[in-house]
């Protein structure tokens, strides 16, 4: 039998027991309060948040972060069902890097040049690749440890964006906290911490994830 068959065969297979949405859901509900818990009592929200509501930079770089993991979620949804189309999904992530690409043009338009790498530092860059990373550890093993039965057809692809959707339930809740709001430090900290995530998820993914 051709693997594209066996393929297709998976993906109108009605005996698994649950499908791969609800394994996921099963598995990342306790995995988010793990980390919406940790983010509390280890990181919690910055104490100006009130007046940070206020900063479209602010708001911009939750939002971002929030689309990202939305996004990279429909898109592991899709990965994980064999044959199972990704179309609808792949725009909507693109459209995260877009955007951030746009203000981080606008912000160096906005800002003198020998402001740039300032910003771009900020005040908490390494605190910024601790705590993602450690924030995303509980949604990413239990992502993946749901999707072991679920047959995907690239698993080292479904690890990464297990790793994606995991960095991005771990930056929207450290938005939260993060003084740095410049487009300038997410496109650099914030980016890094998620490739650190997304790269981790490949490499368990090819091991967790192959049939």
């Amino acid at each position: 039998m051709k693997t594209d068959q066996l393929v297709q065969l998976l993906a109108r297979d009605t005996t698994l027991r649950q499908s791969p949405g609800r394994s996921l859901l099963a598995a990342l509900l306790p995995a988010g309060f793990v980390t919406a818990t940790g983010f509390a009592l280890l990181v919690g929200v910055r104490p100006d948040l009130p007046a940070a509501l206020r900063s479209p930079w602010f708001d911009l770089k939750v939002l971002l972060n929030a689309a990202l993991w939305l996004a990279a979620t429909g898109l592991l949804l899709r990965l994980a069902r064999p044959g199972a189309s990704l179309r609808g999904w792949w725009p909507a992530l693109c459209a995260v890097p877009i955007v951030l690409v746009l203000a981080i043009g606008v912000e160096l338009l906005r800002v003198p040049p020998d402001q740039w790498w300032t910003l771009a530092q900020g005040s908490n860059s390494t605190w910024c690749l601790r705590v993602i990373p450690a924030l995303a550890g509980a949604p990413l093993l239990a992502a993946l440890l749901a999707l072991r039965n679920s047959a995907p057809a690239h698993p080292a692809r479904t690890g990464a964006m297990a790793g994606l959707m995991s960095a991005g339930l771990a930056a929207t809740l450290y938005a939260l906290h993060c003084p740095d709001d410049s487009p300038l430090f997410v496109g650099l900290w914030y980016v890094l911490a998620a490739a650190i995530v997304t790269a981790a998820g490949a490499l368990l993914g090819a091991r967790w994830l192959r049939w």
